[in-house]
């Protein structure tokens, strides 16, 4: 295979398929290698002026900061946003590249549990969520209690439920009582509580926090019911007690939650949210198209896909507007962009903070070149709306929600939204799972797929190196999801993940 990897005619960079060593030679782009170029990297295809855009992809990654050569490493020391922070014309072009669905005649099936209201789920647990950091323990100590690898009699008479889990969180005390702050813990909180995967869940609160259980219920139109039950520390009598009054709501929940079976019912029930994490140089060639071309079948058998990450589509967000279905929606995008700058430039952080050491590492230079890569995971379909974060996801086919960059925070809100099921790319290796919703792991190299196999499900690695199509390795994910909503466990489940990772975006001032 030839070392290199050319994207477009029109770019002025190649990546790497392997480490390029000075003086070896790339007969298709008649270039001769200066210096040491790692795997996933970029090299010039001739010589670029400082000043100049620099493009991969055909889209701006950036602008030369030095001169550079032919055959040259080009990355953070000759590479920039720019003299005006990469805030060059992007044309929006609203809507130009927008289709309608072409829905497939027979959809696919999966084997979901179907709730009372109709809904679906590929998950049916029990969970224990917190109104506030100080009743954590207490919520860890009732889910312990029910624990199977270290009390396996605790569920031995309910093999239909996957598990019961506390989704404890560090917030819900020393914030504003009012504000953009609580109503998204708020939102995110309801969001989870109403989640299709969770048969039954109890909200356990201290009793003096900010964020009161009885507002909570009151201000996103809560109410309890057997399956679901809030109650709080101060109240109940201590620790001790309110331990035990939440073993004996959780058995009391048991029995109806076991009474569940799988039936065939079509893949328009899926909502999955889709992540990127720990990227590298060939996130953007391989398994983020990959798994775009696995969202383009779910939205035609139709389900229905989110993107989010906005800061890790930014300046590549130009290229969700050309697909919206509405100047609305896209102007929506844009306004979330908008406040996104406004937000960064407050706390005086910038955009380009993004991407991390690691990205970097695996080749990733500016945001603009990891978000024209992280867009590859939304497919090619329209884009018909855009959301806040963890607002309830109505729509169906692509849609958007707006979320923070960092990876449990982002699908947090994804799943807050209705996600249930998570598919998650990784170039550098990712330790992360998603409780109530499935997450499946997707490497974009073998050498990762080699080194850290126990945790990923589905190599897209083959691309890169073995010759698969993108095509066909997004007809495999999209095999696998079905495989997954139907109970098959992902690695992350079989490790343990998710419960950790439960992580509302904290916004505004911690008092």
């Amino acid at each position: 295979m030839e070392p290199i990897i050319r994207l477009h005619p029109q770019d002025d960079v190649v990546i790497a398929r392997q480490q390029l060593v000075s003086g070896a030679q790339i007969a298709t782009e008649n270039l001769t290698v200066r210096g040491l170029i790692p795997p996933g990297h970029k090299l010039a295809t001739h010589k670029i002026a400082k000043g100049d855009p620099v493009r991969r992809y055909n889209q701006i990654i950036g602008f030369a900061t030095a001169d550079i050569e032919p055959g040259a490493h080009v990355h953070v020391h000759n590479l920039g946003m720019g003299a005006e922070g990469g805030a060059f014309a992007r044309d929006y072009a609203i809507g130009v590249d927008a289709h309608p669905t072409a829905y497939v005649t027979t959809p696919r099936t999966f084997r979901g549990i179907v709730r009372a209201d109709g809904r679906v789920a590929t998950r049916n647990y029990l969970g224990i969520l917190t109104s506030v950091n100080c009743s954590a323990t207490a919520a860890r100590a009732i889910a312990s209690h029910f624990d199977r690898a270290t009390h396996p009699e605790a569920l031995a008479a309910y093999p239909n439920v996957d598990g019961v889990v506390a989704l404890t969180m560090s917030s819900g005390c020393g914030m504003g009582s009012t504000g953009e702050g609580i109503d998204v813990l708020r939102r995110t909180l309801s969001g989870y509580a109403r989640h299709v995967n969770f048969c039954g869940v109890l909200m356990v609160g201290l009793g003096c926090e900010t964020n009161q259980i009885s507002d909570l219920l009151t201000a996103e139109h809560l109410s309890e019911n057997p399956l679901f039950q809030t109650f709080n520390i101060q109240e109940t009598g201590g620790t001790r007690k309110t331990v035990a009054k939440g073993i004996d709501l959780i058995n009391g929940m048991l029995p109806h939650a076991n009474q569940v079976t799988r039936t065939e019912v079509p893949v328009s029930h899926l909502t999955i949210g889709l992540q990127c994490g720990g990227s590298d140089g060939y996130s953007g060639i391989s398994a983020n198209p990959a798994l775009g071309a696995a969202v383009d079948l779910l939205v035609q058998h139709g389900g229905t896909a989110i993107l989010s990450e906005t800061p890790e589509i930014y300046g590549a967000e130009h290229l969700l507007t050309r697909r919206a279905a509405s100047p609305a929606v896209a102007e929506k995008l844009i306004e979330r962009i908008h406040w996104w700058e406004d937000y960064c430039a407050r706390n005086q952080g910038e955009m380009n903070n993004n991407p991390s050491a690691g990205n970097k590492a695996g080749g990733l230079t500016t945001i603009l070149e990891k978000s024209l890569g992280a867009v590859a995971k939304g497919g090619t379909m329209r884009l018909e709306a855009v959301y806040e974060y963890a607002q309830p996801v109505t729509a169906r086919g692509l849609v958007y929600m707006d979320t923070p960059g960092y990876d449990p925070v982002a699908a947090t809100g994804q799943v807050a939204g209705g996600a249930n099921l998570i598919c998650f790319t990784t170039g550098r290796g990712s330790a992360y799972g998603c409780s109530p919703s499935p997450s499946i792991k997707l490497s974009t190299n073998n050498a990762l797929w080699l080194r850290q196999s126990e945790d990923i499900d589905i190599n897209c690695g083959e691309i890169v190196e073995g010759g698969v199509s993108i095509q066909d390795k997004g007809a495999e994910i999209f095999e696998w999801i079905i495989q997954v909503a139907s109970g098959e466990k992902t690695k992350s489940e079989l490790h343990g993940y998710g419960q950790n990772e439960f992580v509302p975006w904290q916004i505004g001032a911690v008092m």
